[in-house]
Order: structure tokens, then sequence, then C-alpha cells
């Protein structure tokens, strides 16, 4: 009888366990949108919630291939200045008569090259993610500026705008692509051999190496992944804005997808995490960043609330994993 009881508790505290893990930062969330809900009365409209979405969309597309790089162990300091750099050439080549539609393409383009570029070295010479990357970030925003000559480009006429303002069934085109970008990021990373490789890459590299996994070809796929997605991010920054910046657009875009993805539950070590929770913590930040406007913060209080906010979040919610592990 004892071992019976003894059973069903440890049965239910794994159900427990799975439940929490499963939930991550979903609860946050929750409690977020209903407190500034609360203290605006304005939060939960439609037309906010709507905002919200287009807010939290790009982020959305730059942490998902942010999860790819960390996922293996990497980091990418370089999406906010590639995305730059893929805006700018968006709106140039926007600005060519009967071919403004390849602007799109053509800043993904750019985006995919500078992922590959920082891929081969990362994957084949050996360099640290770190100084690479934080390398192409500098490089990157200098050939913005380059391109724009370090002016702002604009096209009141672009083609692809509708991207970055328009809706489908009520339903913003941002928060469309995001979504879509989620879900091929999560078939990829749960319903590929490809997925498992990268998860064993971050798990443990020369175990992943040992068992036949060809590490430097996953290592390159991530960055050109990264690449791609800040590339396409690059796309839906200049439909929204109409035009592009060398100097300003993107500037720390990198942290704000880092944190989105450490606040969905990604080790930063590599070999744990869900593009799923990756969502809520874009969904986070950008429900942090449009309540605490609409409650009328200053925009410096709202620096130091966010960033508080998501060392406080991550922490409580390593103690409670941890907590519940020794159960």
């Amino acid at each position: 009888m004892a071992t019976t009881q003894t059973d069903n508790t440890a049965t239910d505290r794994a159900r427990l366990r799975s439940t929490i893990t499963a939930l991550g930062m979903l609860p946050v969330l929750v409690i977020l949108a209903l407190g500034f809900h609360f203290l605006s009365g304005r939060f939960l409209s439609v037309n906010n919630l709507s905002i919200v979405m287009q807010q939290a969309s790009i982020n959305t597309v730059l942490a998902a291939g942010m999860t790819f790089v960390i996922l293996t162990g990497g980091i990418d300091l370089s999406v906010g200045s590639i995305l730059a750099a893929a805006a700018m050439v968006g709106v140039i080549v926007s600005l060519y008569p009967d071919i403004g539609m390849l602007g799109v393409p053509a800043a993904i383009g750019v985006g995919l090259l500078c992922g590959l570029a920082n891929g081969v070295v990362i994957a084949f010479l050996k360099l640290p993610p770190f100084i690479v990357t934080l390398g192409s970030l500098t490089a990157m925003r200098g050939i913005a500026r380059l391109l724009g000559h370090d002016t702002t480009v604009f096209n009141p006429d672009l083609p692809f705008d509708f991207l970055g303002n328009g809706t489908l069934f009520g339903i913003p085109w941002l928060a469309i692509i995001a979504l879509v970008t989620i879900f091929v990021s999560w078939f990829i990373l749960k319903r590929t051999v490809l997925g498992t490789w990268i998860y064993a890459v971050g798990g443990n590299i020369e175990a992943a190496r040992l068992t036949g996994i060809k590490v430097p070809f996953v290592l390159l796929f991530v960055y050109a992944m990264s690449g791609l997605l800040s590339g396409l991010g690059g796309a839906m920054s200049a439909a929204r804005l109409y035009a592009a910046n060398g100097l300003q657009l993107g500037q720390a875009y990198e942290l704000d997808a880092i944190a989105a993805v450490i606040l969905g539950g990604t080790s930063f070590v590599g070999g744990v995490g869900s593009i799923w929770g990756t969502l809520i913590g874009a969904l986070i930040i950008a429900v942090l960043s449009n309540g605490l406007i609409l409650v009328g913060v200053s925009d410096i209080w709202q620096y130091i609330i966010k960033g508080l906010v998501i060392i406080v979040a991550v922490g409580l919610d390593r103690y409670r994993l941890k907590g519940l592990s020794r159960t």
C-alpha cells in the first residue's frame, strides 16, 4: 500500500514538473498583460493587442535565428547590424522601377550571405563566435551606413509596404510572418534529423563529433539561419518604416533577441531550449515595452524596469525548475 502511494506521488510530481516546464514563462506573460490592463484599462483592447503583435514580430524573427545559434552553445551579436544592412539593400532595390518587389529577396539574401560568412569563420576556422560576430556587428554597421551614404533612405511608394503595415483577415502581416517563422523553426528543430544534431552539438560537441555528426556543417547551418532571419527582419523593418537608416536601425536588437531566447528557457551553454519558449520571451519583452508606455513610465525608467524584470523572471524560473528537480 505504502509503495503504491509513493509511486503515485512520484508520478504526480513528474507530471507537475512536465507541466511547469511546458508552461515556462507563460504565467509571467499572462500576469504582465493582466497587470498592465488593470493599470491602464486599455492594454487588452483589440487595437493595442494588434500593436503588441507588430512590436513583437521582428524581435521574434531575430530571436528564432538566435535560438538556433544558442542551442549549439554559440552567440550571434551581429543580427541587429545585419538587419540594418539588409533593410538598406531592400529599400535601395525597391527604388528601381519594375523590380521593386525584389527588395524582399535581396534583403534576405544579404542576411544569408552575412550569416554564411560568420558560419564559415566559426565552423571551419574555429574562431570564437563572440569575437567573430562582434566583428561582424561593427563591419555590417559600417556597410549599412556606407550603402546609405550615412543618411536615411526613403521610399514612400515602397512596393512591399503591405508586409509592414497591412493585415490578412485582421491579423498584421508582420505577426503572420513571425508565426510562420516560429512554426518552420519548430519543425526543423523537432521533426528533422538536423534538429537532433543541433541539440546534440549544444549538449556535448565532442560527443556529437564522435558519433559521426558533421559539426562544422551544423554550425554553418545555424549561423546561416540566423543571418537569413536577420535579413527577413530587415525586409520587415523596411516595410514597416518605408525607410532604412544605417546608423540607428537595429541598434541593440541583438540584446532583445538574446533576452527573448533566454527568457524562453534556452540554456546559454546549449543543448536545452524550445522555439515556443522563445516566442513567449519575445512577447514578454513586447508587452513590457508597450505596457510601460501605456501607464506613462518615462523612457529612462523603461530601460531600468525591463532589465530588472528580465533578470528577476529568469532567476525565478531557474530557481523554480531547480527546486522541482530535487522533488
